[in-house]
């Protein structure tokens, strides 16, 4: 029998019901800690960043500043640059790491799947033809092909590329 091991996986399992405070505030209030806490992007009402515990290669979130976890509390421009930032990193996504197509939404309530209801966030899920296989559904194990980090450099170069381009 081969064993795959996520070692990272183990740091959300243990800390999750220990957490406090809200990281993505914390993310928020801390831009000179963007590489660390793989913030790849602000704007003046949301910001980017990527999913320290990913559901595949390169699951951004796309985030308020306003901590809420009421969608109907969100102001008009606020969610003018949510779609704006969605279209930036599916625009980065697509030239970075070449996805067939994506996933987005938001889990709104812990029913819905929330990990963190208290503040809203898209998510973006880059998805290739094959990566869906058994893995996850027979031994509860999702395999991430590419190195965080990674991932990360390459999708700050990109968005740094275009973020100066208007987003189609």
């Amino acid at each position: 029998m081969e064993r795959l091991y996520s070692p990272w996986r183990s740091q959300y399992i243990e800390t999750y019901d220990k957490m406090e405070g809200c990281f993505l505030c914390e993310a928020a209030k801390h831009p000179e800690e963007d590489e660390k806490r793989l913030v790849l992007y602000r704007g003046e009402k949301a910001f980017i960043i990527m999913n320290l515990f990913p559901y595949n290669a390169g699951h951004l979130m796309v985030v308020p500043y306003k901590h809420t976890g009421d969608f109907l509390q969100l102001d008009m421009e606020t969610l003018c640059e949510i779609s704006k930032l969605t279209q930036l990193s599916i625009k980065a996504l697509k030239i970075a790491l070449k996805p067939d197509g994506f996933n987005l939404g938001y889990n709104l309530g812990r029913v819905a799947g929330a990990g963190l209801e208290d503040h809203i966030h898209e998510h973006i899920v880059p998805r290739w033809n094959g990566d869906t296989n058994f893995m996850p559904v027979l031994a509860d194990v999702r395999v991430i092909s590419q190195d965080l980090r990674e991932i990360y450099k390459k999708l700050k170069k990109t968005i740094n590329q275009i973020e100066g381009e208007d987003v189609e």
